[in-house]
């Protein structure tokens, strides 16, 4: 439109992505607080002397000055970085870690999957996304266990968790032995769809755990509880999303299982429901 100038605003964010433009330049993908899932372009980012080159990596959270339209209303949907400050860069802090990094990579592809539409706000999702990488930052809980909390409360918001306890099907109450994914979740015996899995008790005792912010419960599980409850959490998530994410078949599930002991090195505990809030 001629004669528009592009408006100033100020939002902090995660960074969930970043891309190559050009010789010098990144596209940068954020969820914001207030503006949900934007793009923005960062010049001269990947030149040595940029002043906020380092501080635009993925998973970190950041405070921005954005040029653009923030309704989206007129002009281009790519937003231009002006300025930007770190609030607390987590990613700084396991990017030798595989087991937390290639989990922090599928929280932030999952974010970025679960807000489909730019510029619609998710406050919701935008503090449990912070909540999980200041998590898997902090340490206090293995990081398999951190993503499938993520993971299991991503789709609580997106209105696609599993029944755990009542059947999914006719909503008979109870704990029920078979768990279906194109079922919904936990069937009684007389709904149970030929394949359904069979997870063991305390299987689904996790999974409640982690959706519920139960992290006593979630610590003590077992390392075969801890997989299958990672393989139905990872069936039921790309069920819905009706194609696999690129990050999740990376994710080390044979880590350490210790909530004290994470990448092999000890770490002090995080608080219980570090994940739920924003500090």
């Amino acid at each position: 439109m001629p004669g528009y100038r592009r408006q100033l605003y100020r939002d902090d964010a995660v960074v969930l992505r970043v891309q190559k433009l050009g010789e010098s330049d990144r596209i940068i993908t954020l969820l914001t607080r207030r503006h949900g899932r934007l793009r923005a372009v960062a010049r001269g980012v990947r030149r040595t002397s940029s002043r906020f080159g380092a501080r635009l990596e993925p998973f970190g959270h950041v405070d921005l000055q954005l040029a653009g339209d923030p309704e989206g209303n007129i002009g281009s949907s790519l937003h231009t970085v002006s300025q930007v400050e770190g609030i607390d860069l987590y990613g700084k802090r396991f990017l030798a870690d595989y087991p937390r990094y290639t989990a922090a990579s599928a929280i932030a592809e999952t974010a970025e999957r679960l807000t489909p539409v730019e510029r619609e706000p998710s406050l919701r999702l935008f503090l449990l996304t912070l909540g999980a990488l200041r998590a898997l930052a902090d340490g206090g809980h293995a990081s398999t266990l951190v993503l499938d909390a993520y993971l299991l409360r991503g789709m609580g918001l997106a209105g696609w968790a599993p029944a755990l306890g009542d059947c999914a099907v006719c909503g008979t109450p109870g704990r029920h032995g078979a768990f279906s994914v194109p079922a919904g979740g936990s069937v009684c015996p007389d709904c149970r769809p030929p394949g359904a899995a069979h997870p063991a008790p305390t299987t689904i005792e996790l999974m409640s755990a982690l959706a519920a912010g139960d992290w006593r419960t979630a610590d003590a599980s077992g390392p075969a509880s801890r997989r299958e409850c990672s393989g139905l959490v990872a069936a039921h998530l790309q069920w819905h999303l009706e194609r696999g994410l690129r990050s999740l078949p990376l994710v080390d599930r044979g880590g350490p299982a210790g909530p004290d002991q994470v990448g092999g090195r000890p770490t002090r505990p995080a608080l219980d429901g570090r994940m739920d809030r924003e500090q």
